[in-house]
């Protein structure tokens, strides 16, 4: 008897309360991340025990991940690089530079705006918009 693994289940179940922005900010992953960490009080910090990789034509490529606990809560901050040597984490975003995933707690509307607001106002800043579920046909390329 085999076993499978759901790959869907996995990848609804690690989606589930989450929010996810996507940045186009051509600018270097630390510099933006010591930005935010500056304007915001975040502490975002490169994750070396989660990564993120991908096989594409027998490459191996890999995605950096910062990551920021919020204070008094559960919720969950991490930023991928979109990006690595040509290829995408979201190819269906290849314009985005890096997407912000919310998780592990509820992220209301006017937290969500409040936080868009201010990406925006960083320098090199182009473009923040909420990436819904529904556009995102490479989900399970963000799942660690």
């Amino acid at each position: 008897m085999k076993l499978r693994l759901n790959q869907e289940a996995i990848t609804d179940d690690f989606f589930e309360e989450t929010r996810l922005l996507g940045i186009m900010a051509p600018i270097k992953n630390y510099q933006f991340c010591w930005q935010l960490n500056n304007l915001l009080g975040y502490n975002f910090r490169l994750s070396t025990d989660i990564e993120v990789q991908m096989m594409k034509k027998g490459r191996k490529y890999y995605f950096s991940l910062y990551h920021h606990v919020e204070k008094n809560s559960f919720l969950n901050h991490y930023i991928y690089h979109n990006h690595c040597n040509g290829e995408y984490l979201l190819p269906e975003f290849r314009h985005m530079d890096f997407l912000w995933l919310m998780k592990d707690d509820v992220v209301d509307d006017s937290k969500c705006m409040g936080l868009t607001t201010s990406i925006k106002s960083i320098a090199g800043v182009q473009l923040v918009a909420e990436l819904t579920n529904e556009k995102i046909k490479n989900k399970g390329n963000l799942v660690f």
